[in-house]
């Protein structure tokens, strides 16, 4: 957010002077008058944030923390470190390595008050890489050790076993680099977080899982069971992709959907991404506050709505592509640019595929026979996809 502020937005200093609540209500009105009384409504209503550990780690975190992938300035992060979230989420490959550097800045002089977690590059599997991405971060972070070294976008289980991004995190820890280890995933997370429960040495203490009212039954079994053994569940992707859509008219599902996950209390926080204040706003407000009918209500709606075009990253698809191509990822790079808005985010997600495995290769085809148990139109899925990132 800009230094200069008009009449329709509110600085860090103005955000905390008001309250959380009185945010909203004075960022759309005019006139200092309006925007005293929108404060004195707020002084009656201030956010108490609520706290959950975070699996074996003990680390006492946010349940609503800060996902910064999009988060183009440091006040928002600053705003909310002073609320008290503590936890904030990003990564080596965020705005090409920029968004550490946002995150750096924003915890200068708080970072004894925040757990930092961030993840190595998705194609980083060698001792070095690791080191190297490491490193980087520390250095982009402007800080002498990472709380949570995450290894990123895992899609198999057989990655949590590789042994010389263990062997290479294990030293880190040895040398006080990083405290505690964890996985993201977005595709087969079941399958993930199988593995890091099931695994005999424990070795992994956190995932960062894709989460929401949309996901699949055997996604909330498999956070249960990894819950019970110990693992630290941090949600992302809470928003089923975040689309826009006239179904609700004004009213927005967000706080509808944050409040869905955070209703099951084996999910240690959610990592919601808030570029600005009033998105900061509306994710703290949730802190406390109950799934009601009418939540339930709203979900249903939104749900119905973007059925025609929500992945649910399932990867059930992906054997019934004779060309082998990786669709869910694919699809979350078309969600990252339609739902987000985000287009650099989408083409930095899509280039991470090897070209075999992107949408050029159906192109090939005659007749799309790749079948989704949802009912997505893979075919027009993919040539979305070419569209976009031709």
């Amino acid at each position: 957010m800009s230094k200069t502020e008009d009449h329709n937005s509110v600085n860090r200093r103005d955000f905390l002077k008001f309250g959380v609540v009185g945010v909203a209500a004075a960022a759309g009105l005019d006139g200092l008058s309006k925007i005293a009384e929108a404060a004195m409504a707020a002084s009656k209503s201030v956010i108490t944030p609520v706290y959950r550990t975070l699996g074996r780690t003990g680390l006492k975190v946010s349940i609503v923390s800060f996902g910064a992938m999009l988060t183009p300035e440091n006040e928002p992060m600053e705003a909310a470190f002073d609320l008290g979230i503590n936890y904030v989420d990003t990564a080596r490959i965020y705005m090409n390595g920029r968004n550490e550097e946002i995150v750096g800045k924003a915890l200068k002089g708080r970072r004894d008050k925040v757990y930092v977690a961030t993840k190595t590059l998705p194609a980083s599997q060698t001792k070095k890489d690791i080191f190297n991405n490491v490193e980087t971060s520390l250095s982009k972070l402007r800080t002498d050790y990472i709380d949570i070294i995450q290894l990123h976008n895992l899609t198999t289980g057989e990655r949590v076993f590789m042994p010389e991004a263990r062997e290479a995190l294990t030293e880190l820890r040895k040398q006080g680099k990083v405290r505690f280890f964890g996985v993201t995933t977005h595709t087969n997370q079941a399958d993930v977080l199988k593995a890091i429960t099931d695994d005999p040495t424990k070795f992994f203490d956190v995932a960062l899982v894709g989460y929401n009212f949309k996901s699949e039954p055997s996604i909330k079994e498999a956070i249960t069971r990894a819950a019970k053994a110990g693992i630290g569940i941090v949600a992302m992707k809470t928003q089923a992709g975040g689309y826009k859509t006239d179904a609700l008219g004004p009213i927005s599902p967000h706080q509808a959907a944050l409040k869905w996950v955070l209703q099951d209390t084996n999910v240690a926080c959610a990592i919601p991404g808030m570029k600005d204040m009033s998105m900061l706003q509306e994710a703290s407000a949730v802190m406390g506050m109950k799934l009601t009918r009418r939540d339930e209500r709203i979900l249903h709606q939104y749900a119905e709505a973007i059925s025609p075009y929500y992945c649910h990253m399932c990867a059930q698809c992906e054997p019934t592509c004779p060309q082998s191509i990786s669709i869910s990822t694919i699809n979350r790079s078309i969600m990252y640019a339609e739902g987000y808005g985000n287009y650099e985010l989408a083409r930095s997600t899509y280039d991470e595929l090897k070209v075999k495995e992107s949408a050029l290769v159906c192109s090939n085809c005659i007749e799309c026979v790749a079948y989704c148990v949802n009912g997505l139109n893979i075919a027009q899925k993919m040539q979305k996809a070419r569209t976009l990132f031709a």
